[in-house]
């Protein structure tokens, strides 16, 4: 598929609203780049409340957004849609998942699952299966796609039926996410960028503010949704409920570190960088990360990325000088530009689109831990 004139139906959680969720901001970089590429998204979310009333965009490069309430009221528009698409994705998290599977993968003439939310798919060895999959997990789609590599990429496949099943990490677009001039504040040490998971706050109360307590003069600049209202800050700790991505650029400016906290769930899996890293990094703000498994593939410890188990590590990497930070940060976003742009990840799409469905291939995909390098342009 050259992507010239092709046609996406998607199906689903939100583009409209970044809050609590990373979907929005993958779909916009992603439809922005696919669209460069004369591709077109009509993209399908349902009207929800709690992101209708944190609504940052209705109108995006590449998307056609449909907004509706029920399945039943939309299904024919959704129908008309995927028999008129050149291929039809079904991602995690989609209200009406087991609904949209079943018309994608009796309809469409290209079938993909995209697991953005691989961790939660798997859940438990013995629990329920992710309300978002339909009774037969993956099996039937031409493609299943995830956001976490690795060990995770087999897992879906004995336990979902995932064939084949390849990494599609997130992108960002280094246009959007560039060094913000003038936007350093000489009395934050550190930021840090997410939203409140119980499962990371433990991590995140041991590396971030334990270092707040121990560098009381400096400020600790922390943005992120749904943080219950007890939330013990210390008093240099600077909260900001809900940062607008059109200020995730001036945010990430505003300090020469940034703090990368993966959940519990995903560190045990590995191979899960979350889109701050990226976004982080095109900025030329340095992440320093906790340690989780295939990390290294996509940014060079030490190089690229710092890495911190304990709050000695952090105040180590604050006690960097200028010019060490602004090393690894310039290393940093050309890493990005090399590897990690949204640009990188639509290639990524049409290349699997074309190639990835055979089988034959898929045997490969288990062992892709990083990006596709060797094998997409």
């Amino acid at each position: 598929m050259s992507g010239r004139g092709l046609h996406l139906a998607v199906f689903g959680l939100t583009v409209s609203s970044s809050w609590g969720n990373s979907h929005a901001k993958t779909w916009r970089a992603l439809g922005r780049a696919l669209a460069r590429m004369k591709v077109r998204i009509t993209f399908f979310e349902r009207h929800a409340p709690h992101f209708a009333d944190a609504r940052d965009g209705l109108t995006f490069p590449g998307i056609d957004l449909v907004l509706y309430d029920e399945w039943a009221a939309v299904e024919p528009k959704a129908r008309e849609a995927v028999l008129g698409a050149d291929a039809a994705i079904v991602t995690s998290l989609c209200p009406h998942g087991p609904e949209a599977a079943d018309l994608v993968r009796a309809r469409a003439p290209f079938a993909i699952f995209y697991d953005l939310d691989t961790p939660t798919t798997l859940g438990a060895p013995d629990g329920p299966p992710a309300p978002y999959l339909p009774r037969d997990g993956m099996l039937g789609f031409d493609l299943v796609l995830s956001a976490t590599g690795g060990p995770a990429l087999d897992l879906l496949a004995r336990r979902f039926g995932a064939d084949p099943v390849w990494p599609l990490y997130g992108g960002v677009d280094p246009e959007e996410y560039t060094a913000e001039p003038g936007a350093r504040r000489a009395d934050v040490a550190m930021s840090y960028l997410g939203t409140y998971v119980p499962d990371r706050q433990w991590l995140l109360s041991s590396l971030f503010l334990e270092a707040a307590r121990r560098l009381p003069e400096r400020v600790f600049l922390i943005g992120g949704a749904q943080y219950p209202h007890d939330t013990p800050w210390t008093p240099n700790t600077l909260f900001v409920p809900h940062v607008d991505p059109t200020q995730h650029r001036r945010f990430y400016g505003a300090a020469p570190l940034t703090l990368n906290v993966t959940r519990a769930s995903m560190a045990r899996i590995g191979y899960c960088p979350t889109l701050r890293l990226f976004e982080a990094a095109a900025c030329e703000t340095v992440v320093i990360s906790d340690i989780w498994p295939g990390i290294e593939t996509f940014f060079a410890p030490g190089e690229e990325i710092l890495l911190a188990q304990s709050a000695d590590d952090i105040l180590g990497a604050i006690e960097l000088g200028e010019s060490e930070l602004g090393r690894i940060g310039r290393q940093a976003r050309q890493r990005v530009l090399d590897e990690h742009s949204a640009a990188h990840r639509a290639s990524e799409l049409l290349w699997l689109m074309e190639n990835g469905a055979s089988r034959a291939l898929s045997s490969v995909a288990a062992g892709v831990g990083g990006n596709i390098r060797s094998e997409a342009p």
